[in-house]
């Protein structure tokens, strides 16, 4: 059995190689079991501009595993009789309004993300107001037949745990949760009083454009909240007392926090989903397969700090991350196969530790040719595994972001994506035919299709840069291009917008509850969209 400080040995090199590819600023990292902590370490800085060492007692927002707390204390009411979890919601708080033709939602349906709600309400800063406002949204679809991730839920969720315990949702963490599991670090909500304890998060400069490493860093935007979906601030180590009470099926150093029953619905199969690879949702947990293992895991984001929570329950092995925006997102799962490979006496030498490559491109011949818009023409050539734009007398390697996405390193080209499109030809093949920048659209000779399409004069009000005073999601685009408009986010996903009538659309699927709708027409422009989550005005920059 490789011992753990063998394990580290491999795994201290790949994060600090990692760390500087990404530039992260700070990492903390804990590795328990179902006894004990058995090893927490830091890299890097709490703060860059004063080269302060980051130290395991550190906090760092938490972003979404604060769900897992929500869904314990929920679970716990139920226990003591306080709630019943398939009662409405309705029955907490007579004040809750969704528009909706379907049966009641419940806490159940909140807890799994099945109730048809938007993502989040991001207009109003506080929980109250945002639950309140979801009044002015529809539920998507009845209740329990699909999943779509709800923050809006989890601020629900807080405010039912709220009136049934008649204590703030900071209160009913920390004598519930916190005071047992010996937590004495962590903070039940984001508050400026303790903001000197935090590691300062940081981002990328530019927040209208996809993430890369060449963009400067700049500190994030600070946040107070009280929030069920993102409250929570801890260290590696009392987040590793939680995951260890989780690996222990609940039981905590002092006692159960939980009954066996109500630990088999936090972490049961609930809700299939299909992100990330594919899974389900249990209570405030996602169920996800990792080396061919099933392993409970959820992650968390904040506008400059990410957190990872990754359990192995069939050996009974957990990992923390917790860390500085920018980052890449494999820390936890790496360490995870490192240890267990350890622990299970196997090779570390099968663990993949090699530095990814984002210009290596699989099947980059696939994609190489001329493509031409209108206006302009693109050449791609495809050399040693990798796709090269020749543009402006410069070759410049694309960088892999996804399927058939690609990021391209120069100023014509920061801000989309590139993605290229697909046919099925008659021979059962799907070469690529087109591509796409934006609102610019390219063909190669392969294409067949039509070049021309009819769509509604009033749409061309519609496309241009909106931008909102919201910490979240401060921006996005929208771009009409083959007759169907898209509404493109910054981080450079695209998603189609379905008209509803009236200067409504639908975005993304049928099964999607968020909208979009345009307003103030003014000179052939539209002034404003009114987004699920807020309200955005156009904006001056493309």
């Amino acid at each position: 059995m490789a011992t753990l400080a063998t394990v580290f040995e491999r795994l201290e090199p790949y994060i600090t190689q990692r760390m500087q590819m990404s530039r992260t600023p700070g990492l903390a990292l804990a590795m328990f079991d179902t006894e004990r902590c058995e090893h927490v370490a830091v890299w890097g800085f709490a703060e860059l501009e004063r080269q302060t060492p980051l130290t395991p007692n550190h906090l760092f927002p938490i972003g979404s595993i604060t769900k897992s707390f929500v869904a314990l204390a929920i679970v716990q009411a139920a226990e003591q009789k306080l709630l019943k979890l398939h009662d409405p919601v309705t029955d907490y708080l007579d004040w809750f309004q969704v528009q909706s033709r379907f049966d009641p939602i419940t806490i159940h349906h909140l807890l799994t993300h099945s109730a048809g709600l938007i993502g989040i309400v991001d207009q109003t800063p506080d929980m109250q107001s945002a639950v309140w406002a979801l009044r002015h949204t529809e539920a998507a679809w009845a209740p329990g037949s699909h999943f779509y991730y709800s923050d809006a839920g989890y601020q629900t969720l807080a405010l039912i745990l709220e009136s049934v315990y008649k204590q703030p949702l900071a209160a009913i963490f920390q004598t519930n949760i916190f005071d047992p599991l010996q937590m004495n670090n962590s903070e039940p909500a984001l508050t400026h009083a303790i903001r000197p304890r935090i590691a300062q998060g940081y981002r990328y400069l530019y927040d209208d454009r996809p993430e890369h490493a060449s963009q400067p860093l700049v500190p994030a935007a600070w946040i107070e909240t009280n929030a069920g979906d993102s409250c929570i601030a801890s260290t590696v180590e009392d987040m590793a007392n939680y995951g260890r009470m989780l690996l222990n099926r609940g039981q905590g150093p002092n006692g159960r926090l939980m009954s066996p029953e109500s630990y088999e619905q936090l972490v049961g199969q609930q809700m299939k989903f299909d992100w990330y690879g594919g899974g389900a949702y249990g209570y405030g947990l996602m169920n996800i397969e990792h080396d061919g293992l099933p392993h409970l895991w959820h992650g968390g984001g904040m506008t400059g700090h990410l957190a990872d929570l990754l359990l192995d329950p069939q050996h009974g092995l957990g990992i923390v991350v917790l860390r500085s925006q920018p980052s890449f997102g494999d820390t936890a799962f790496k360490a995870m196969s490192l240890w267990r490979a350890g622990q299970l006496d196997r090779s570390l030498d099968t663990i993949d530790l090699s530095m990814p490559d984002p210009t290596r491109i699989e099947n980059a011949q696939n994609y190489a040719g001329v493509y031409r818009s209108q206006t302009s023409t693109l050449t791609f050539t495809a050399e040693d595994e990798r796709l090269i734009l020749h543009h402006s007398g410069q070759q410049i390697p694309l960088e892999g972001h996804g399927n058939d996405r690609f990021y391209i390193h120069h100023p014509d080209f920061e801000l989309y994506l590139l993605h290229f499109g697909r046919m099925t030809a008659a021979d059962g093949t799907n070469p690529v035919v087109e591509a796409f920048h934006g609102s610019t659209w390219y063909t190669n000779e392969k294409y067949d299709g039509a070049v021309e399409f009819d769509y509604p004069s009033e749409w061309d009000a519609y496309p241009g840069h909106y931008r909102a005073h919201i910490p979240w999601e401060t921006n996005f685009r929208v771009v009409l291009r083959k007759g169907q408009l898209w509404l493109v986010r910054s981080s450079g996903s695209e998603e189609p917008l379905t008209a509803l009538g009236d200067s409504h659309f639908r975005i993304d699927d049928e099964t999607s509850p968020e909208r979009l709708q345009f307003d103030q027409i003014v000179n052939g422009q539209a002034f404003q969209a009114k987004l699920s989550s807020g309200d955005y005005y156009r904006f001056f920059t493309p």
